[in-house]
């Protein structure tokens, strides 16, 4: 079964881009709310979870924008996964784009799982 893309947009309110994009780009920020360490070596992002390593490659990233990565074990495929900053031009409000890929089966287990992980980041940054 292919996996599908799929979008989901938080609203981080009146969190500064700057702020946030230190939570999504820096071993330190993701070891706040997303994995419980990890470690970069230039291109290469090794986060751990219950002491057990999954890798993923960076494949692009903007400065403050975006960062794309792609699991290692998924090299072969045009998968990947991107956090993107954005402001809205309505409120004004930061906002942060996750993509993604699943199965069909599996969208809604991931969803769920980005949900719980994204909402650890606004406690943490006190949006919550």
């Amino acid at each position: 079964m292919s996996k599908e893309k799929f979008v989901v947009e938080y609203d981080f309110k009146t969190i500064s881009p700057t702020i946030l994009w230190e939570f999504l780009n820096t071993p330190q920020g993701l070891e706040e709310w997303f994995a419980d360490k990890v470690e970069r070596n230039d291109k290469e992002y090794t986060f751990y979870w219950n002491k057990s390593p999954q890798t993923a490659l960076l494949i692009n990233s903007r400065v403050g924008v975006f960062v794309r990565l792609r699991w290692k074990e998924e090299c072969n495929d045009r998968t990947y996964f991107e956090m993107r900053i954005t402001t809205s031009e309505l409120t004004g409000a930061t906002m942060l784009s996750v993509t993604d890929f699943a199965t069909p089966d599996e969208q809604e287990d991931l969803q769920e799982l980005w949900d719980n992980e994204i909402e650890r980041l606004q406690r943490r940054l006190g949006v919550l």
